[in-house]
């Protein structure tokens, strides 16, 4: 299990850190932080323009979202095992290359690099965890992870701010190399061999599914994080080309001999739950990201450091939580605990909605608590329903699927619901926004995020009727 952990605090952490540099939030809330400073002392370091500097997160974001479900397949086939070695390795020295880059445009191809790394950690982490997990404790290793997870986002913006202001930026990706180098070793002691197959037995790779798959969520990604606030005819050119995509795509894997994805697999209803499940409620947990910094400043008036204190609350109850959650989980069964997880986090969702104009930061945290609750208990059952089941061959792609469902939720979520905090506060400069202003928006958006859960509530159980049938 501690290589779950190293994974977990190499991946989160760097994810963090990395995004100290360049676009946290939405671009239309672009200049409210602190943290805004950090993309221009890069561009000047690099004498480059802020579009150019934005591909540091960008080339990351991409190559995690396009290639995560094709690594995870790559695993199935080659050895899950052999392959998170190479990812570590290669995470490792693209976070060297990163520390050392003489200019942007190296510093934007290492950050590929890395992400590429981190998609084959974050595939088969989870996919490992049926080889060296019994079953039955599914659910704790699943609570276990999202405790790391949360460590990781509790750690980057501090440490991040620390290191920036201390040795540099360059330090930010530096940091990555000892926890790298220690995630490998763990590795190669801990998981168990790769067990070789027959030629004959050996699925081939989809290359043509592979590239379909990787340019259309590289168009979605796109369409969702380009143009710094408006959706612009490029942004509607990558979507549409994005949609294009997915039906070649589904074409192809209907005639593939091998298919990367196996589309009948989403004619069961509780797998496809589940990746809608996971999709939303990482859009609702964006939200908490994009807005929550905005309505502590501006709404309540809170300097950065306090701000900095409320914002590190929701993590902190992920990380104390997430271990209880998993056993909760492996006790009562994952659908159930996925319904109750949902349930909190429609609840924190209205708290948040509706709570913090009449106690102000009392009803904030109030709100942030039950919501964060909720998260780690819906993620940890929602995890194991998708991964119990699997079949042996098929771990790598499916943790792909589930942690792209996730992704896509992460940033639709940054766009969209920044955009609903936007067009709620009614102004284009909500660094100049009237506290009252940044409060409807908080009211209107936290709305929203409840009705989102709700919605995920309705397809949990749909999705889930029959295993809760046999519950009860």
């Amino acid at each position: 299990m501690t290589i779950f952990k190293i994974h977990k605090i190499v991946d989160d952490f760097a994810v963090k850190l990395a995004t100290e540099l360049a676009e946290r939030y939405p671009p239309e809330l672009e200049n409210s932080q602190p943290k805004r400073r950090n993309p221009q002392r890069l561009a000047k370091a690099f004498d480059a323009s802020f579009p150019a500097v934005q591909w540091i997160v960008l080339a990351y974001l991409l190559a995690v979202t396009t290639l995560i479900v094709s690594v995870g397949r790559l695993g199935d086939i080659a050895g899950r095992r052999r392959l998170l070695l190479a990812g570590l390795l290669l995470f490792t020295t693209a976070s060297v290359l990163c520390g050392v880059a003489p200019t942007l445009w190296l510093l934007i191809a290492a950050r590929a690099a890395q992400g590429l790394g981190a998609a084959i950690m974050m595939a088969l982490a989870v996919a490992l965890v049926g080889e060296t997990v019994p079953p039955a404790r599914t659910g704790s290793a699943m609570g276990l992870l999202g405790t790391m997870s949360a460590i990781g986002t509790a750690l980057g913006p501090s440490l991040g701010g620390i290191l920036i202001a201390g040795p540099g930026w360059r330090a930010i990706f530096l940091v990555n190399v000892p926890l790298g180098l220690l995630a490998f070793l763990l590795a190669y002691r801990t998981l168990p061999v790769d067990i070789r197959k027959p030629k004959t037995d050996r699925a081939g790779f989809d290359t043509v599914g592979t590239l379909l798959l990787a340019t259309t969520l590289g168009a979605y990604a796109l369409a969702m994080t380009m143009g710094r606030g408006s959706f612009g005819p490029l942004n509607m050119a990558l979507l549409l080309a994005a949609v294009l995509g997915a039906g070649v795509f589904v074409l192809a894997e209907a005639r593939a001999a091998s298919p990367l994805i196996q589309l009948a697999m989403f004619r069961d209803s509780s797998l496809s739950a589940s990746l809608a499940v996971g999709a939303l409620v990482a859009t609702v947990v964006m939200a908490t990201l994009v807005v929550g910094p905005f309505y502590l400043s501006r709404a309540l008036g809170l300097d950065a450091a306090t701000v900095g204190v409320v914002m590190s609350i929701g993590p902190m109850v992920s990380i104390l939580s997430g271990v209880l959650a998993g056993r909760i989980v492996d006790r009562l069964g994952a659908p159930f605990m996925v319904i109750v997880g949902l349930i909190l986090m429609a609840a924190g969702s209205f708290a948040l909605s509706v709570m913090p104009a009449t106690f102000g930061i009392a009803g904030y945290t109030a709100g942030i608590i039950v919501l964060s609750l909720g998260y780690q208990l819906s993620q940890a059952a929602n995890n194991t329903a998708v991964m119990m089941d699997v079949s042996p061959d098929r771990r790598g792609v499916m943790s792909g699927i589930l942690n792209l469902s996730r992704n896509l939720g992460l940033i639709t979520g940054a766009s969209v619901m920044g955009a609903v905090f936007a067009l709620a506060s009614a102004t284009n400069d909500i660094t100049t926004a009237h506290p009252a202003a940044v409060a409807t928006g908080m009211r209107i958006t936290f709305a929203v995020a409840a009705i989102l859960i709700v919605c995920a509530v309705v397809i949990a159980l749909g999705g889930y009727r029959g295993a809760l049938r046999k519950r009860t």
